[in-house]
C-alpha cells in the first residue's frame, strides 16, 4: 500500500499558532505569565497573532481581518501599527506593569509583541521552543540519530549563523554518519537561518 504524503497547507491558524507560541517564548513562557497573574493576556495575544499573520502572510485588508477575527477595524489598525521595540521595553520587567495592564494587556503591547515574534520567525528563522522540542523527538522517533544528536547539541544557539565557529564548538567530537562534525560544518553554505535549514544542509553533505 502506497501512502501519499501531502504538504501541509499554510493555513492562517497554523501560522498564527507559531507566532503565538513564539510570543510566549519572548514573555518567558507560561510560568512567567502565571507568576505575575497575567494569563488573561493569552486570548488577546492569540487574536493579535492572527491579525499579524492575516496581514503579513495572507495580505488581507483591515476590513477582512476585522471580520475574520471579530475585532473592530480600529483595533486591527492599532495592532498593525504597534511598535515592537516599545512593547518589548514595556514588558522587560513585569514588576513595573500596572495592575490594570496585568489584568488586560493593552492593544499596542499585544500588537508589538506578536509583531516581534513574527519578525523573529520570518527574518531570523527562529521557531518556538516547543517546535524544536518536537523536532528533536521526531528525529529520535524516526531513527535519525545524527539529526537528534545535532538538535540536542545546538539547544540554545541563536540563529542566523554566519559561519561554522559556534557549530564546531557545540558539535566537537560528534560523529555524523562516519564523518567528524567539524568537517561537515566546514562544508556548509552560510548564513544558516534556522535549525531546520541546518539539518537540511547537513543532510546534503552527509
Amino acid at each position: 500500500m502506497v501512502v501519499e504524503v501531502k504538504p501541509i497547507e499554510e493555513e492562517p491558524e497554523l501560522w498564527a499558532t507559531r507566532v503565538f507560541l513564539k510570543t510566549l517564548d519572548i514573555l518567558g513562557g507560561l510560568k512567567n505569565l502565571t507568576e505575575y497573574r497575567a494569563l488573561t493576556w493569552l486570548s488577546s495575544l492569540a487574536r493579535s497573532a492572527m491579525v499579524i499573520v492575516l496581514r503579513e502572510v495572507f495580505n488581507k485588508t483591515e476590513e477582512e481581518i476585522a471580520e475574520y477575527v471579530g475585532l473592530t477595524r480600529q483595533t486591527v489598525k492599532n495592532i498593525l501599527r504597534a511598535d515592537p521595540e516599545a512593547a518589548l521595553s514595556r514588558v522587560r520587567n513585569f514588576g513595573d506593569l500596572t495592575e490594570e495592564e496585568r489584568e488586560k494587556i493593552p492593544v499596542h503591547m499585544a500588537g508589538g509583541l506578536t509583531k516581534k515574534a513574527f519578525e523573529l520567525i520570518r527574518d531570523r528563522g527562529e521557531e518556538p521552543a516547543i517546535a524544536l522540542l518536537y523536532a528533536s523527538q521526531t528525529a529520535q522517533a524516526l531513527d535519525v540519530p545524527w539529526a537528534y544528536a545535532v538538535l540536542k547539541k545546538i539547544k540554545g544557539v541563536d540563529f542566523p549563523l554566519e559561519g561554522p565557529a559556534l557549530l564546531k564548538e557545540r558539535l566537537s567530537g560528534l560523529d555524523l554518519k562516519g564523518q567528524k562534525a567539524e568537517n561537515v560544518v566546514d562544508k556548509l553554505e552560510y548564513p544558516i537561518s534556522s535549525p531546520a535549514e541546518l539539518l537540511k544542509k547537513m543532510k546534503k553533505v552527509l
